[in-house]
């Protein structure tokens, strides 16, 4: 099952994507896909649900505007330098454990939507990732039980600003929370979806030219390690997100330096889960 939501900003409705490309208006069902839908086994009764009344659902637009396909969840924990090709062009050695941080909830916008350079941004960059989406309470899970806790995946783009990111004291969430800073979507696509999380091409383009271009396989920690290794230190609630780290080709990286600016477009997909493309501005007070 895809999930989608879609509308004008704050005013989201739920629906899927169907296995053809049609979508549906599912508000019929009654629930957004919040932290409550995804802890009371959302998915399953969503599913049963459709085959009783997917005939009364409304179509949905190709051209209506997509919104996160999570709704707000309570957290957005990422993992940095969690391809080793990134660590080394970022000039850092590759961790013995997951860097953890943190993306503010109110960096999510929709996987189209415009992106805005902060104010005081020169250095904003780009980060194909993969995000996990959390399907049941947990904490100090095992490794070989993580995938069981595993709602679904998303594409994200973990946009950071590296001057506030690395000049500031080196508190790398204020680099990556500004606004907009979190395009989610276009779909979220059930566990089910994904045979491999862990061997997935996943690439990013710069105004039509490919930047990076890459695979989940060359993770230094998987998906279930993440999982595993976050739970270990805060309870992961349903429908939070975990991005699992970008590869190389980020703008820091390029000899000299590429960073966004106003008029560039980005481009971005994951193999199973979409592309979503987001034109960048600055921001204008």
């Amino acid at each position: 099952m895809k999930l989608i939501r879609f509308g004008a900003v704050g005013n989201e409705k739920p629906g899927v994507e169907l296995e053809n490309g049609d979508r549906l208006n599912v508000s019929g069902f009654g629930e957004d896909y919040t932290e409550q839908f995804f802890e009371t086994n959302g998915i399953d009764r969503l599913n049963k649900w459709l085959k009783d009344h997917q005939g009364e659902c409304d179509a949905v637009a190709q051209t209506e505007r997509l919104g996160s396909p999570i709704c707000r969840p309570s957290k957005i924990v990422c993992v940095g330098l969690n391809y080793a090709k990134h660590a080394e062009e970022s000039g850092m050695s590759i961790p013995k454990e997951p860097v953890l941080f943190f993306k503010s909830t109110t960096s999510i916008i929709g996987p189209n939507d415009t992106v805005i350079l902060p104010k005081n941004s020169t250095k904003s960059d780009w980060e194909v990732e993969l995000a996990i989406v959390i399907g049941k309470k947990t904490s100090y899970v095992s490794k070989e039980e993580a995938m069981g806790y595993i709602a679904g995946y998303v594409l994200h783009n973990d946009i950071s600003e590296r001057a506030f990111q690395l000049e500031r004291e080196g508190q790398w969430v204020k680099g990556k929370s500004c606004d907009t800073f979190a395009p989610l979507g276009p779909f979220m696509a059930t566990k089910e979806e994904i045979k491999d999380p862990n061997n997935l091409k996943l690439w990013l383009k710069l105004n039509g030219k490919m930047m990076q271009n890459s695979s989940t396989s060359d993770f230094v920690f998987n998906v279930q390690e993440v999982v595993s290794y976050i739970s270990q230190f805060m309870t992961l609630l349903p429908g939070d997100v975990i991005s699992t780290g970008t590869p190389f080709g980020v703008g820091l990286g390029l000899k000299p330096p590429v960073y966004l600016k106003e008029g560039d477009e980005m481009e971005l997909g994951i193999e199973g889960l979409g592309v979503s493309k987001q034109n960048v501005v600055n921001y204008k007070g």
